[in-house]
């Protein structure tokens, strides 16, 4: 990784869902151009399995990933940390940028309902993609 390279952190409760599914976004549309991190503030034991059920539809493969715990330093060493319902359980560091994508929570449900999750969750990852680095691919 270079200095340029932007480094985003997906932060839920449990790691095991919606966080797992935008990290598996990122890393597949934006290859090594933005660094990925995602975390819990109570990680899971295990990832959601409808939401890699979910993404292997779109062929990205996420059953290698394991929940993780939040950290400081992964919020300190990250450019942007998108927040999917955490609470106060994230810390805050001024010049970060931070978004909070409301998004409901894949748990518990069946693929229908998970899939337009998964939808949403691609088209912000693709502006945010945009935002951070434009077209320079």
């Amino acid at each position: 990784m270079t200095e340029t390279t932007p480094a985003v952190l997906f932060v839920c409760v449990h790691n095991a869902g919606r966080s797992q599914m935008a990290a598996g976004y990122l890393r597949h549309l934006a290859g090594d151009q933005i660094e990925v991190r995602s975390a819990g503030s109570m990680p899971a034991d295990q990832i959601n399995p409808t939401a890699v059920a979910a993404m292997l539809e779109e062929g990205i493969d996420i059953t290698a990933e394991q929940p993780k715990v939040l950290t400081t330093e992964a919020v300190q060493d990250s450019d942007v940390v998108i927040t999917m319902g955490c609470g106060d359980a994230c810390p805050y560091f001024p010049g970060k940028r931070y978004e909070d994508w409301v998004l409901e929570d894949p748990a518990g449900q069946g693929i229908d309902a998970v899939r337009p999750i998964r939808d949403e969750i691609k088209a912000r990852i693709e502006d945010l993609i945009s935002s951070l680095i434009g077209d320079r691919s």
